[in-house]
């Protein structure tokens, strides 16, 4: 074993402590050991080798100080202790002690103190990083005799310069010819940016300086460093126009500006840059008209130049299909209308023209967006109706077109967009009635129609009832609406019948047998209605009052749905069993493909939506989402009923785990008197009363002390708060609801 050159256990997933054993090796000259779960210290020994070439522990758990035998290995040409909890600071002789080094790798770990002047004695160096530490003070000015530097990242420390002194060793850096890489970013760098920066390697391909103080102009030959593809001098206090010269850089991809008080005209020559995938320059004070050429950047991805004073109109070259992360043009002092090309972003994610002075109409065309998930118009002057074609973007999450001047009526079919959650139409000339279909939206979470001119009557479902992400002020004509808003009832041309009490109890077999004489159940009842056990209407909830969790969360939770998380499945849906953020819950899928199952969804959401009680299973969330195929995803999250459903407890099957158990007399006591509570609140507790329709074992779920829930409220009928004829000749139309067996009086 001793003569072992090379041990090499690159993510093994090996835990514990590095043998102290490894400093036998007397002939190892390549040690590999990271990505691994290793804690500890790093023995000393390892250090007395002689032969030792390259250490490489990166990516463990892995603390203390480096020994100091490391730094006095001369052998050593590759040291990478990256990404552990390591602290200390680094010998002021490490550069002559260590003279073959080639890769300096200590990033991400806890070290403090000073980069040591003697550095610049590595004079093989290609390697050195030392991001995401607590390093200080001034960087040594003489690297430029490390001509063989490759990669220099100082990001993240708090290193300083404040003058041309110390801002020495940029200009020296000028001297590596073979610098590829170079990271200031996150430090405490302040003063006049150095005009040497135009001097680096034209070989320089990585250039960022981003998130300090620094100042000064951009140097105005910057489009000598030719092989640039990425630049970022966003967040500092930069000023001064963008150099003309930039349109040289015809290698970048990515160029950021943002954040700084940079003053003048976009250069034309930006056009040049037909590589670049991103271009971000808001928060400055750039000014004048938006450059048509920027149409030329047919790679571009991301375009933000928001938060300046650009006028004139809005090209309608720059609306390129390519654009896809966002597109930003917002708070500046653009004009004139909406290009109708904005429906060639058909790729965009964000569309966000908020803060302008744009006016005509909306363009129909809006609507080719069809992956658009934000769309900003609010604080413009835009005005005629809102396009019906926003219905075609159904991956909408959030649109805002408040601050207009907008008229016409709300279109009904804003809520046919399934993932829409924000709708902000406050401050418009809108009139008419609001949709009652905005009240059917299952996502919907904030809706803004204060200070219009709409009238009638308010919906009484869904958004609604949501207090705190609802705000209709201002609309002077609008009446009824849940009580707390406070506005004046509205005049029926119909006068309602009288109510009569109605107490529905289906007919159960299971729960029959169960129960084995009705007198029980009737004794039971009489004591709940007297009051010994009465239970007070709960508050409504709202399906908005819940956290949502996405598609790709309930896909992790099940575990891809696999048939291992199966609980059961209907006619319209399939539970699993799923782990969400460290609790375990039941799943209910949607199988939307099956006729009926998305009214289901919508019938289970509204009757959720209304009730609150002990005896019923408890909703967690819901998802209203859509899946990697592009379809619309519908699921509802329940609390986990541990010991199933009382159908596998009366018929349990041969192979069942539960064929050995039966209910006690107690317990079956318990879960009548659960049932009964439950269907009191349902028929009498909560208002409008509820028909659940399908009440059945196998929908009666049991806790862990085998207490009943009731569930699945897929088919339930919600009664009017003043019932007739009319209203009872119309549900006729749906059918019989229930199951074969299961067949809920007056059904």
């Amino acid at each position: 074993m001793q003569s072992l050159r090379v041990v090499q256990l690159y993510n093994n997933s090996l835990t514990g402590n590095i043998p102290s054993s490894l400093g036998n090796l007397t002939r190892l000259t390549i040690l590999s050991l990271a990505a691994n779960h290793l804690g500890g210290s790093i023995p000393e020994g390892i250090g007395n080798n002689p032969h030792l070439g390259f250490l490489q522990l990166a990516m463990n758990n892995l603390s203390g100080l480096l020994p100091l035998s490391l730094y006095n290995q001369s052998s050593l040409y590759g040291l990478c202790v990256m990404s552990n909890n390591l602290h200390g600071h680094l010998p002021t002789d490490m550069g002559r002690s260590l003279p073959r080094m080639q890769s300096f790798l200590f990033g991400v770990n806890q070290f403090t103190g000073v980069v040591p002047p003697s550095l610049s004695n590595m004079s093989v160096l290609q390697l050195f990083d030392v991001s995401s530490n607590e390093f200080g003070g001034v960087v040594p000015s003489a690297l430029g005799a490390l001509q063989e530097l490759r990669w220099f990242s100082l990001t993240r420390n708090k290193f300083e310069a404040h003058n041309e002194q110390e801002w020495k060793f940029l200009t020296s850096l000028t001297n590596c010819s073979m610098l590829r890489h170079m990271s200031i970013e996150q430090n405490r760098f302040s003063g006049q940016l150095p005009t040497s920066l135009s001097n680096l390697s034209t070989n320089i391909q990585h250039l960022n300086i981003f998130n300090n103080s620094i100042s000064g102009i951009i140097p105005s030959d910057i489009g000598n460093l030719i092989g640039l593809e990425v630049l970022v001098l966003a967040g500092n206090l930069l000023t001064g126009a963008i150099p003309e010269s930039i349109g040289k850089l015809t290698q970048l991809k990515e160029l950021y500006l943002s954040s700084n008080n940079l003053s003048g005209f976009i250069p034309s020559s930006i056009g040049n840059l037909t590589s670049l995938s991103r271009l971000g320059a808001g928060i400055n004070s750039l000014e004048g008209p938006i450059p048509s050429s920027i149409g030329k950047l047919t790679k571009l991805s991301l375009l933000d130049i928001s938060t300046n004073h650009l006028s004139g109109s809005i090209p309608n070259k720059i609306m390129l299909s390519s654009i896809s992360i966002y597109l930003d043009l917002s708070y500046n002092l653009l004009e004139g209308p909406l290009p109708s090309e904005v429906g060639n972003l058909v790729n965009l994610g964000q569309l966000l023209l908020s803060g302008n002075q744009l006016s005509g109409k909306i363009p129909a065309t809006i609507g080719g967006c069809v992956v658009l998930e934000t769309l900003l118009l609010d604080r413009n002057s835009f005005q005629g109706n809102i396009p019906r074609s926003l219905k075609n973007i159904k991956g909408l999450t959030i649109l805002n077109l408040t601050n207009n001047k907008l008229n016409g009526s709300i279109p009904g079919d804003l809520s046919s967009i399934t993932s829409l959650q924000e709708l902000h139409l406050a401050h418009n000339d809108l009139s008419g009635s609001i949709p009652e279909l905005l009240g059917c939206s299952t996502s919907l979470l904030h809706l803004d129609i204060s200070f219009n001119s709409l009238q009638g009557e308010i919906p009484k479902e869904g958004i609604f009832w949501n207090l705190t992400g609802l705000s209709i002020v201002g609309n002077n004509e609008l009446c009824g609406g849940m009580p707390q808003l406070q506005l004046r009832k509205c005049q029926s041309s119909k006068k309602g019948l009288p109510k009569s009490p109605r107490i529905i109890v289906p007919t159960t077999g299971g729960i029959l047998v169960l129960l084995a004489a009705l007198p029980l159940v009737g004794f039971l009842y009489t004591k709940l209605k007297s009051g010994l056990r009465k239970e007070l209407p709960s508050p409504q909830t709202t399906m908005s009052d819940l956290p949502m969790v996405s598609y790709n969360d309930i896909l992790k939770a099940t575990d891809g749905f696999s048939e291992a998380n199966l609980l059961g499945k209907g006619r319209y849906g399939t539970v699993y069993k799923g782990t969400l953020e460290n609790f375990v819950a039941a799943i209910k899928v949607f199988n939307l493909q099956q006729s009926g199952s998305y009214k289901s969804f919508q019938d289970e959401c509204e009757a959720l939506r209304r009730v609150r009680h002990r005896c019923l299973v408890k909703i967690i969330t819901c998802c209203s989402s859509i899946n990697h195929q592009g379809q619309d995803f519908r699921a509802l999250v329940f609390e986990l009923m541990p010991n199933g459903s009382l159908d596998h407890w009366i018929h349990p099957d041969i192979e069942s785990q539960n064929s050995n158990r039966t209910l006690s007399l107690s317990q079956r006591l318990d879960i009548a008197v659960d049932l009964v509570d439950a269907l009191n609140y349902l028929h009498n507790g909560c208002q409008p009363s509820i028909i659940h329709c399908d009440l059945k074992p196998s929908n009666i779920l049991l806790t862990e002390d085998m207490r009943a829930r009731v569930g699945d409220f897929g088919i339930a009928r919600i009664l009017n708060e003043v019932t007739s004829e009319a209203s009872a000749s119309s549900l006729s139309s749906i059918g019989i609801r229930g199951s074969i067996g299961y067949v809920a009086p007056g059904n």
